[in-house]
């Protein structure tokens, strides 16, 4: 019975279109209407085939200057960089100048079990060690420091191991920092080249790149806000070091949309490699997510840096790509991807009403409600100004106002429809009765 309110908290990716199909409108209307509303600033990008048929973006790239974003805007993508970084070294490995079975002690001694630790336990997150930006944090002195890359390799020399390499998976930046050492060590040019000629001009990207300090303004870079309450406040720019291979790419939607099909087309790497790629341990495959929608199952990564919140995804079946870069972050991404799927897929998706809800409502619904139709109990109550319903034995999920007696979860397809002292669910087709006790 969990089943029925099965919650997909999924990014989510693809799509296929022409900019001016209805389902293409109304997606537009939703980001236009997330906009204004202060929620939302970004781009985004579908692609069907060879051709981008959406691309678009909302908001400013720089409020200071008021400069609006437009399609050449780049963002920073945060760790989708580490799919970057994971098709390198692949790319060294067909090369025979790597093997996935090589020891990190190789070039990294000092880096505790580093002669357990593979460069396929680095790459599937899978060694034990420390991510040094979630579970730690770079010191003052590190960041002034005359050299800061060296500087955090030491940083992440010198941890304990959380784990036995390859027992279990940990996310952890400092597996891609490390890998983006060894591409430096083995080609003994820098990252940044690297990434250049293996990939964006291999597969002639235009828009992406590992970015200069201080060159912002003229590449057409964006800074990323967080809405304060009453205005989109900027966020203060990492150094570019500080991510590194596991994080500081420029890119646009379109650039990383074409990127994603490239490596699923087999121009970056050979297919036994892609296959690597894609195998998952513990839900994580080399720099590769799976995401759902659905039936369908998307491949991509997802990235975080600064305010900025990325997602590229592409599904196979239906040679799809879309891509959502976000730097006003007042509004979680997921949700954002669920609206546009749904509307892509004719799936019905009312729009959020950001209406604070009546007090008087809020009183009026709370309560534990049982049902004769399923063996279920669902909490409804308030939290922090807003109504959030909780399912036996289930994660409490929001309700978003429709109207004064409907509320939805769109995530999970789910509507719910308050009467006195009752509700009726519905989900999946199904429409089942609820009493409160």
């Amino acid at each position: 019975m969990k089943k029925i309110l099965c919650i997909l908290y999924c990014f989510i990716i693809l799509s296929s279109f022409a900019q001016s199909e209805p389902r293409f409108q109304r997606i537009d209307s939703l980001l236009t209407y997330l906009e204004v509303n202060n929620k939302f600033m970004g781009s985004l990008a579908i692609q069907e085939g060879n051709t981008i048929v959406f691309s678009k973006a909302y908001g400013a790239s720089d409020i200071e200057n008021n400069t609006k974003a437009n399609e050449e805007t780049k963002y920073k993508i945060g760790s989708i960089t580490k799919t970057f970084t994971a098709i390198v070294i692949m790319q060294l490995i067909e090369e025979k100048k790597l093997k996935l079975d090589t020891q990190l002690s190789v070039f990294y001694p000092k880096v505790n079990n580093a002669d357990k630790i593979t460069i396929n336990d680095l790459l599937h997150q899978r060694t034990g060690i420390p991510d040094y930006i979630n579970q730690d944090s770079i010191t003052k002195e590190e960041l002034n420091a005359p050299n800061l890359k060296e500087a955090i390799f030491n940083k992440i020399e010198n941890y304990n191991s959380l784990f036995e390499p390859n027992s279990q998976y940990a996310y952890s930046n400092s597996n891609y920092y490390l890998l983006g050492g060894i591409i430096e060590k083995i080609t003994k040019k820098s990252y940044s080249e690297n990434i250049e000629k293996r990939i964006i001009n291999k597969i002639g990207l235009k828009n992406t790149f590992y970015p200069k300090e201080g060159v912002k303004t003229i590449n057409n870079e964006s800074y990323s806000y967080i809405y304060s309450g009453s205005s989109w406040e900027k966020i203060d720019e990492w150094k570019n070091d500080i991510a590194y291979a596991a994080g500081a790419i420029v890119s646009t939607p379109s650039d990383l949309t074409n990127f994603m099909r490239a490596l699923f087309q087999g121009k970056l790497v050979k297919k036994n490699s892609l296959e690597e790629m894609k195998t998952l341990k513990d839900s994580y495959g080399m720099a590769l997510i799976q995401f759902p929608f659905g039936e369908r199952r998307f491949y991509g990564h997802t990235g975080g840096i600064e305010s900025f919140r990325a997602v590229v995804g592409y599904y196979t079946t239906e040679d799809l790509g879309i891509s959502l870069i976000v730097n006003g972050d007042n509004y979680n991404r997921n949700d954002i991807m669920i609206g546009i799927l749904s509307i892509y897929y004719k799936i019905p998706f009312p729009f959020p009403n950001f209406e604070k809800i009546n007090t008087e409502l809020i009183s009026k619904y709370s309560g534990t409600y049982s049902s004769k139709d399923i063996p279920l109990k669902i909490n409804i109550f308030e939290k922090n100004g807003e109504l959030l319903a909780q399912a036996t034995g289930q994660s409490s999920f929001p309700l978003t106002l429709k109207d004064e007696r409907t509320f939805i979860f769109a995530q999970a397809g789910i509507e719910i429809i308050f009467d006195e002292n009752t509700f009726i669910l519905h989900q999946g087709g199904g429409k089942f009765n609820f009493t409160k006790e």
